[in-house]
């Protein structure tokens, strides 16, 4: 398909920040005003400073505060024909919503579809859930998972409540448990990990995560819920939120998490889509919280999906034979 021209901006215009919206990401702001722009094009109008607030430069990380003037440049972005979200996510979307009410939605996010659109990336969860509510105009993620990892997502239909969740996160007032089958068995069965990680971005331009005392504290607390014979079933406890944070620390110990394709164990991973299992298990499992005015924590808890209650049901009859 031959490339096609789409304008994002026309002018030079100049938008004003609403009460909404104060509290928010400028890269996140410009997403949602310059929509279907990738990120790698929102950082580049912050990096070299064609996007202003205040009549200054702004960067990706700069949250808004209410009557802030944000200027957006012409915007004309090259693209191949970029579709729409598909049916068949948008059915997937819809079938994986677990929770909702009249402030927020949560999904059972399945394995294999990213949270949002980018890096060749056409469309995400947040899309397809904008395209399935299009009557809801300020849908935004409100934490972020790993494409391959599945489970509990939130997504905030206000920016009220958004800013409320936040807040409520970067206090540790989320509870957030995941579920990780690790390769080999810990020496404890209650372990806390605490080792710093940084960014890096490799030669051929893969962004990995590394321990580096001179990275971002990062807090993981681990319990094991089941043993096998090679594997074990561990609860993780995220006291920090970075990137990659549960692999990492994984990878730490010795214990690759079965089909991480970047930080497990190459060959143990062929072997076991040798046998049938073709993802990563990962999987965001409970969230509790408390919302303002709300008398008792919230509680949401996601399911396993067939391949990883399959695969823990397979291992539990090895178990008992």
């Amino acid at each position: 398909m031959p490339a096609e021209s789409r304008v994002l901006s026309p002018k030079v215009c100049v938008v004003e920040v609403e009460e909404a919206y104060a509290g928010q990401r400028i890269d996140n702001f410009l997403l949602r005003e310059l929509k279907g722009a990738p990120r790698s094009l929102i950082y580049r109008l912050l990096r070299k400073g064609e996007v202003r607030v205040n009549k200054g430069r702004a960067k990706a990380h700069y949250k808004l505060v209410a009557g802030d003037r944000v200027r957006i440049p012409p915007v004309r972005l090259e693209h191949r024909g970029a579709a729409p979200a598909s049916d068949r996510l948008r059915r997937d979307i819809g079938a994986a919503i677990i929770f909702e009410d009249k402030r927020l939605i949560v999904l059972n996010k399945p394995a294999g579809i990213a949270v949002h659109g980018g890096s060749g990336i056409a469309n995400g969860v947040i899309e397809a859930m904008r395209a399935l509510r299009p009557e809801e105009h300020q849908l935004e993620l409100v934490h972020r998972l790993d494409r391959d990892t599945s489970g509990c997502l939130l997504i905030a239909k206000k920016r009220s409540i958004l800013r409320v969740l936040h807040e409520l996160q970067r206090d540790g007032g989320i509870d957030k448990r995941y579920l990780a089958l690790v390769a080999g068995r810990p020496e404890k069965r209650r372990f806390e990990v605490k080792l710093a990680l940084r960014k890096n971005t490799l030669k051929s331009g893969e962004r990995v995560v590394r321990v580096d005392a001179n990275g971002k504290p990062a807090k993981t607390r681990f319990s094991v819920r089941e043993t096998f014979a090679e594997y074990t079933l561990l609860e993780a406890r995220l006291l920090t939120g970075r990137t990659h944070q549960i692999r990492v620390h994984l990878q730490s110990l010795g214990l690759p998490l079965l089909g991480d394709p970047k930080y497990g164990d190459d060959e143990l991973n062929s072997r076991v889509a040798r046998q049938g299992f073709k993802r990563m298990f990962l999987h965001a499992e409970r969230l509790r919280f408390r919302l303002p005015g709300d008398g008792d924590d919230m509680r949401i808890e996601a399911r396993l999906d067939a391949a990883c209650a399959g695969l823990l049901g397979r291992l539990r009859s090895a178990n008992q034979a």
